[in-house]
């Protein structure tokens, strides 16, 4: 299946790894780009030497295409974005933010620049300024969230913007994949379903607890701090809410989540740590090297099609 997103990108599945913090890794993003598709390191809060490190290490795995994740809040955002400049991944992809500023120096090194957002007017600044595609990323991914689903979010930002748009959020399966493309996109990005891949270095306590997880099992905090995020739900999730409830404090209700991710991916704790996954946790049933993951998407495609056709006649 070949997409505007393949052409510019030069992959062969027009299928992105979702940037998810500690978990995107050097060794995800590898294995993603070595199926086929195009997978991306998660800087996150990391200061430069690590994502420096993470890059160089991705190149020694790969001879595809990858890319970079970048957390706009991240108090290292300016030396990481030099360490990408001088390193040139194929592709930065951003997020939680505006990377305008950097999208100048980014396109002069050569690198593609796809932001994630979460509304009509951000994708439209955003091509204004010159990103190369759109990630629009509905409130049924993982981690930080907007508000509107996939279903609305990305049939509005294909009519809005001429580039090409990456649909994102509670994509799970080739059903979620052909709906996707239907509403105009040029590609998907899959976060949830590749932290359940052979290649991803998380505890298999996190990646048991996707397994284990039901329809209602990610859940949103941190609505009131303005900046809500999805994860499986357990002893830290209901401490949010119990603070928000009360009323507490941005800095009593940040202080709560700090160590989280790490205590979930490197100590496999998942009562206190934080289980960043989207709604579609409920669709993963097994754990299987990334390749496959990959062709799962694509694969019975036509026939989902002809299925359809066969249901408007």
């Amino acid at each position: 299946m070949k997409t505007r997103l393949c052409e510019l990108l030069g992959i062969e599945y027009p299928i992105i790894q979702g940037g998810m913090a500690w978990v995107a890794t050097a060794e995800l993003a590898a294995a993603v780009s070595n199926g086929g598709g195009i997978g991306l390191i998660a800087a996150g809060n990391a200061p430069a030497d690590v994502v420096r490190a993470q890059i160089q290490k991705a190149k020694s795995l790969t001879d595809k295409p990858f890319g970079v994740n970048v957390m706009m809040m991240s108090p290292f955002v300016e030396e990481v974005m030099q360490v990408i400049i001088e390193e040139k991944p194929a592709v930065v992809a951003t997020g939680a933010g505006n990377p305008g500023k950097y999208i100048p120096s980014l396109k002069e090194a050569g690198i593609k620049i796809m932001p994630v957002v979460a509304s009509v007017a951000m994708a439209k600044k955003m091509e204004k300024d010159g990103a190369d595609a759109i990630i629009a990323e509905g409130t049924e991914a993982g981690g930080h969230i907007g508000e509107l689903t996939t279903m609305v979010l990305v049939p509005q930002v294909v009519d809005a913007v001429s580039i090409p748009v990456v649909a994102a959020g509670g994509i799970a399966d080739n059903r979620g994949a052909v709906a996707a493309f239907a509403l105009g996109a040029d590609g998907i990005q899959v976060g949830t379903r590749f932290i359940c891949s052979t290649e991803c270095i998380a505890h298999d306590n996190y990646k048991q607890a996707v397994i284990k997880a039901k329809d209602r099992d990610a859940v949103v905090t941190g609505r009131s701090t303005g900046a809500p995020v999805r994860a499986l739900k357990n002893k830290l999730t209901r401490e949010y809410d119990k603070l928000e409830k009360q009323g507490a404090s941005f800095e009593e209700i940040e202080a709560l989540g700090v160590g989280g991710l790490r205590r979930a991916f490197e100590e496999g704790d998942t009562q206190t740590g934080s289980l960043m996954a989207g709604q579609s946790a409920a669709m993963v049933h097994e754990i299987q090297p990334c390749a496959d993951i990959i062709k799962s998407y694509f694969d019975g495609t036509e026939a989902i099609i002809e299925t359809i056709t066969s249901k408007l006649k």
